[in-house]
């Protein structure tokens, strides 16, 4: 198994020349060309797996130096057993016993291909834990496994916590609603699906964040108008960039601001 230098994404062998997930419009190979990488190279190198607490029932989990994109995991802890969303592109031994300290996984889960990680590797290492694909975007497997379950729609995960397929950035973006999160008033990790901006105060729809590619404003409302008949009140992303409260509306007025733009609204601006 190798894992790709530019997504952190793992991959089987005979890999391709190139990684498909960085040779798509959404993503890109760097000027210097594709690198693989190992997991045991990564851990000679001094990469660690780096966990922080968010919030009570939610910790963060990144690795240090950064691998691949530099995502960082979002890991929900419920009386039921925990979730972990968005893998990020390393674990060692250290990592699976501080998770396994907290009791089972039920669940991993990813809000699109660039957060798939090495999530093979995770749940192997856990122990077998379910990987949740979204039937449509099953094509970007790096690495296959029987532990991979296809899902499309919805999926309850435990109580209060659900996944649900958004689509937008891939056809099969995901979110999960933790409704427990922020003292009970709800929260969203959306990774890519919605994307918290660095202002706190708006967020983001784009087909490609790299390379500057928007959705429509059709689609940007769509979103809004799915998303929004979940109750929350915070958003995470996949950086820890959070919207700490009112996320709702900000989803709403995020959507409009960025269909009135598109639509050419404010082009007397330009």
């Amino acid at each position: 198994m190798l894992v790709c230098g530019t997504c952190g994404v793992e991959r089987e062998e005979p890999t391709p020349e190139l990684c498909p997930i960085c040779a798509d419009e959404r993503q890109y190979v760097p000027e210097e060309g594709q690198r693989w990488l190992g997991l045991d190279g990564l851990a000679a190198a001094g990469h660690r797996v780096v966990f922080g607490e968010n919030e009570p029932g939610l910790w963060g989990i990144r690795v240090e130096p950064k691998v691949g994109i530099g995502q960082t995991s979002q890991w929900v802890l419920t009386p039921e057993g925990s979730v972990i969303w968005d893998p990020v592109g390393y674990v060692d031994d250290a990592a699976v016993r501080a998770v396994l300290d907290r009791g089972p996984v039920l669940a991993i889960a990813a809000s699109h291909p660039h957060m798939f990680g090495v999530q093979v590797e995770w749940s192997r290492r856990l122990g077998g834990v379910p990987i949740l694909v979204p039937e449509i975007d099953r094509q970007w497997l790096g690495r296959h496994d029987p532990n991979v379950v296809s899902w499309a729609g919805s999926r309850r995960l435990a109580e209060g916590l659900t996944l649900h397929q958004a689509g937008g950035h891939f056809p099969g973006s995901a979110v999960v609603h933790w409704a427990a999160g922020a003292d009970g008033r709800g929260v969203l990790l959306t990774g890519d699906t919605v994307f918290p901006n660095p202002d706190r105060r708006s967020v983001a729809f784009m087909r490609s964040y790299p390379n500057h590619l928007p959705l429509s404003g059709t689609v940007a409302l769509r979103l809004a108008e799915d998303l929004g008949g979940l109750e929350f009140d915070r958003m995470y992303g996949n950086f820890n960039n959070v919207i700490a409260s009112g996320a709702k509306a900000v989803l709403r007025k995020s959507a409009e601001r960025h269909a009135a733009w598109a639509r050419g609204d404010f082009d007397h601006l330009t």
